[in-house]
């Protein structure tokens, strides 16, 4: 039975139900108001749903709502969600865009002189919160009709830390600055040369030390729209760091990125810390997530329909809470499943029958200043190769030999014997860039390109159906947003028919758990399908999990770089690590990666042991 309305004192009503209306999936001109029609309150008399074909959206009156679900399972568009929410939220609303939409409740608290890191799946509020603590967003705790002034909004926050931080912004005029999250729109808006535009910017006059830290100094006589998409990346971390603000806010520093620039920009964004200024991170790379914070606030909830924000936790914590879960605070399971990282289970599961052997021979490739050679090697059916190595060091130049796009350098064969050529494979690649030239819907595209396999019920169970593209099918391509459209992409790679699948950064703009969903998809397609995959990946959780072998590459980058044999999992890493002066733990509680701070005792016994990946079971 739907929960009761409860009557607190003074006869106010709670309700602890809320109905959103998809703006995308809701089309009245094309059905025939099945909701309207079936919702037993209408039959009573009640306008409890209005809609009307000629309408826009259908509009559901959360008060008369008594939860029954019918209208729900009754819209062809799959365009309804009611949802009861947990008891106590209704006190906390902080924002809600409309009627029907999306609800936010509570904010992360930020506190000076720490930077506060954000933790949650897309769609669940993390940039609306952004856009209230920075000011720019007025929140209008729940009441869209008739939103209150500042200070009734001081009032209700009376008593927390939020009252004197938004004092402080009304009065201050603490200045806010948000790195946003999609650095492909860069170039859009800001037109000109990179030097010159840190010049402007630079106020607090650390730019030198930007370029020197940031790996921009080989870029500075360049266009802002000639950049490629990890150095616009780093361009726009840079032009956030010389700025002065209060308020620092950075939407996703780390994607494009490759692990050492990763950490470089981490230690730029604490270099921002002073006793006064605030830092908010949003990360979704947890092991960068966990270098870069002091303290860590996750958000729950169900996409595009509310987001709760739980209290702040510190960050050992606050992570392994948001991967089992489980807020014990709260005493709430906001997750079926808790996410854990053992590497051993896939070695020990099951034993998979390897039938092919490929080689490849030694290959060199010079383009313009820049050389690289491959060391020759081999790889079997059944297996996913992780490519390690900075950006700049011709991962993606390899695969394109191997594909068959850039031919290799001609070789000298030794005495005088002829050089082994490169074997052809049929190869299916998804891009590192992803810019979608399609007009038409998702259905249309998957259609037009992989029809056999999108009709396949085997590719619908193990591929579609985990990353969730049924809900995307009616989207026209153009309107997805970028974690939409990897998924996509991802899925068109995949069902290609090939022997060989080239997969370039597949965790970009995916939120932490559909990186791990998308690393379990295509560790089973690959194992189902008995292929090879070659893997580019920066997401040091979704490499170590996907990775049979891995490829390291070394040298410099953009200059001379090699690549060297696949090695296993371990002996790569160790190698890879060593290179970039980094050593990792495990967590015992769920065993995911975990960067040792520069100097701790752990990283200094685990240097000094020469291991610098660390599997142990402690």
């Amino acid at each position: 039975m739907a929960p009761k309305k409860e009557d607190r004192k003074g006869g106010e009503e709670t309700l602890t139900r809320i109905a959103i209306v998809s703006e995308d999936k809701c089309k009245p001109k094309k059905c025939r108001q099945e909701c309207k029609k079936s919702c037993p309150v209408v039959k009573v008399g009640k306008l409890c749903i209005e809609v009307a074909p000629n309408s826009k959206i259908a509009w559901i009156s959360e008060e008369l709502c008594i939860g029954c679900g019918i209208c729900v399972k009754k819209c062809p568009f799959e365009a309804i969600m009611i949802i009861n929410l947990p008891k106590d939220l209704e006190k906390e609303t902080t924002h809600r865009y409309g009627p029907n939409t999306f609800k936010l409740h509570r904010l992360p608290m930020p506190r000076p002189g720490q930077v506060l890191g954000l933790v949650g799946t897309n769609g669940i509020g993390k940039s609306t919160a952004l856009k209230v603590l920075a000011g720019k967003l007025k929140p209008n705790l729940g009441r869209f009709t008739n939103p209150p002034d500042w200070q009734e909004i001081l009032t209700y926050f009376r008593g927390s830390e939020l009252q004197n931080y938004f004092t402080r912004i009304l009065e201050d005029n603490l200045k806010a600055i948000i790195k946003p999250q999609y650095v492909d729109h860069i170039p859009k808006a800001v037109r000109g040369n990179v030097l010159e535009v840190l010049v402007q910017k630079d106020q607090r006059d650390v730019k030198d030390m930007l370029l020197q830290d940031l790996d921009l100094e080989q870029v500075t006589d360049r266009n802002v729209e000639n950049l490629s998409g990890g150095e616009l990346q780093r361009f726009a971390i840079a032009v956030v760091a010389c700025q002065q603000a209060d308020v620092y806010m950075l939407d996703e520093p780390s994607s494009y990125l490759d692990v050492r620039q990763r950490l470089k920009a981490a230690q730029v964004i604490r270099s921002l810390l002073a006793v006064d200024k605030f830092v908010i991170v949003v990360e979704h790379d947890l092991s960068v997530l966990d270098y870069l914070s002091d303290f860590i606030c996750c958000l729950y909830g169900r996409p595009g329909a509310y987001g709760v924000v739980t209290l702040p936790f510190g960050v050992r914590e606050g992570i392994n809470i948001f991967l089992a879960g489980f807020v014990p605070t709260e005493n709430l399971r906001f997750r079926e499943e808790s996410l854990t990282f053992k590497v051993v289970e896939q070695q020990e599961g099951e034993v998979v029958k390897k039938f092919s052997r490929f080689k490849y021979p030694k290959l060199k490739k010079t383009q313009g200043n820049f050389s690289l050679e491959v060391e020759a090697g081999e790889f079997t059916d059944s297996e996913i190769l992780v490519m390690l190595g900075e950006n700049g060091t011709g991962k993606t130049t390899f695969i394109r030999m191997l594909a068959g796009a850039l031919p290799s350098d001609p070789m000298e064969g030794e005495d005088g014997e002829e050089p082994e050529s490169l074997p052809q494979f049929n190869v299916s690649y998804k891009p590192q860039k992803i810019s979608p030239k399609f007009e038409g819907t998702v259905r249309q595209l998957l259609h037009k390109r992989i029809r056999e396999s999108y009709i396949h019920p085997q590719f619908n169970a193990d591929v579609m159906k985990p990353l969730t593209i049924e809900a995307l099918m009616d989207q026209e391509v153009q309107n997805l947003s970028g974690g939409e459209l990897q998924r996509v992409a991802i899925t068109l790679a995949l069902g290609q028919p090939a022997d060989i699948y080239l997969i370039d950064e597949p965790s970009a703009y995916l939120d932490s758990e559909q990186r791990i969903m998308a690393a379990k998809v295509i560790k089973r397609f690959i194992m189902h399908s008995k292929k090879t995959a070659f893997i580019v990946e920066h997401d040091f959780i979704m490499a170590t999990y996907m990775a049979d072998r891995v490829i390291v590459y070394e040298g410099e980058p953009s200059k001379r770089a090699f690549a060297r044999t696949p090695q296993s999992l371990q002996t790569g890493m160790n190698k890879f690590l060593a290179n970039l002066d980094i050593t990792f733990r495990r967590d015992p509680t769920n065993y995911r990666p975990r960067i040792n701070k520069w100097g701790s005792t752990k990283d200094r016994e685990q240097k000094e042991a020469g291991t610098f990946y660390y599997i142990g079971d402690d």
